[in-house]
Parts: C-alpha cells; structure tokens; sequence
C-alpha cells in the first residue's frame, strides 16, 4: 500500500468519526442560535450568527419568583434559582430586559423565575 493511499484512508476515517461541536456551550443564550456562511466579495467565506429573537414572556412558564433585596446580583439569584450563574440571560429574558443590571436596580421588583423556553407547564 502506498503512503498517499494510506494517507487518504487515514483522512477518510477521520472525516467520518468528526463530530460537530456547537460553538457555545449548552448554557449559553446562543447555544441553538443558527451559525450561517455568507461570501465576502474576495471570495472568503465569513461565518457569523443569525440574529437571536427575544422569547415572548408570557410564554414562558413560571414556576418561581424573587423579590429583590439590597445587594442582589443576577448572576447570585440564578445561581439560587437555576443553579448556574451563566443562565442570568433566563431571567432577562423573562422579565423582557435587555440590560440586566436593570432588573436589580430597585429593591422590591419581583422577578419572574421561568423554564427554559419551549418546555410545558401550568402557571404558578
């Protein structure tokens, strides 16, 4: 067997045991945001991120809710609430917020605590 054939074997074997890695992690805002190619004019391609459409609030079940107390901090209250500060984008999204240290800026807002988007429940 020549070393080109077995070069070619080897990277055909490789290509097939490839898995596809998303680019964020699963407790990311972006996890199943799409990633698309578009062609610049020299020909190259640029990979970029689809645009990320808010989930409507109202949605979303709601199974807790936090009342904000002096010195709260987003990332502590999903930490408490989601058991991990990176999912603070959950609460934003709940509470339709786009700059999150608005939601702790007055003591005594209550902030929606929800399931992720697309998973059934009731109420509180």
């Amino acid at each position: 067997m020549s070393d080109d054939h077995a070069r070619q074997q080897l990277a055909n074997l490789l290509s097939q045991a490839s898995t596809v890695v998303p680019p964020f992690p699963q407790n990311s805002r972006y996890h199943v945001t799409p990633v698309a190619t578009l062609v610049d004019s020299d020909g190259n391609p640029v990979r970029y991120l689809r645009r990320r459409f808010l989930p409507d609030p109202a949605a979303l079940v709601q199974f807790a809710q936090h009342r904000v107390a002096p010195g709260d901090r987003l990332d502590l209250i999903a930490t408490e609430a989601l058991q991990d500060p990176e999912l603070f984008w959950r609460i934003c999204d709940a509470n339709r917020c786009l700059h999150p240290d608005e939601l702790t800026a007055v003591v005594g807002r209550r902030l929606r605590i929800t399931l992720p988007e697309g998973l059934p429940g009731g109420p509180l």
